[in-house]
């Protein structure tokens, strides 16, 4: 990583801060569970293999999102293809649309969400999934992202 901070008398001041702020190596990202699927759009996908799968965004995601305080109810019966929006979830910062990753019909949503939004920052893999499909016909789990490629998507590398 390279630091394009410019030279000023406070960087001068705090040269070995700045040197450590600056050229540290990558974070390894530790919050990527290996057994999960995912988007370049930070959704992720748990196959339960029984045909369903459960969906919810990363740990990045909600970084990025800040304080979650509302997520909208996906709507129980609708039938979703892969790429289409089925929640908005809203924090302290901004309303970002979710997108299902696969085709399928939502046969569940996370109500403890409706009370509890926070719980997808506090847990976005177990607690805090979003929704369930049971998978379209054709849907295609082999199109979505393993851990390690999305792993590149979040550092930035190819």
């Amino acid at each position: 990583m390279i630091c394009l901070r410019p030279v000023t008398l406070v960087c001068q001041l705090q040269t070995l801060e700045h040197l450590n702020n600056c050229y540290q190596e990558p974070k390894i990202m530790s919050n990527i569970p290996a057994e999960l699927l995912y988007t370049d759009s930070h959704e992720w996908l748990a196959d339960n293999g029984d045909g369903t799968v459960t969906v919810g965004i990363t740990h990045h995601a909600q970084e990025l999102l800040g304080d979650i305080v509302f997520v909208e109810a996906a709507d129980v019966g609708r039938n979703l293809d892969a790429g289409e929006e089925y929640t908005v979830i809203e924090s302290v910062k901004a309303a970002s649309d979710s997108y299902s990753p696969i085709a399928g019909e939502i046969i569940a949503f996370n109500e403890a969400l409706e009370d509890a939004p926070e719980t997808v920052n506090e847990d976005p893999y177990i607690e805090g999934w979003i929704m369930k499909l049971k998978l379209a016909d054709d849907a295609d789990l082999t199109v979505l992202l393993s851990a390690e490629a999305y792993t590149d998507v979040v550092t930035g590398e190819d």
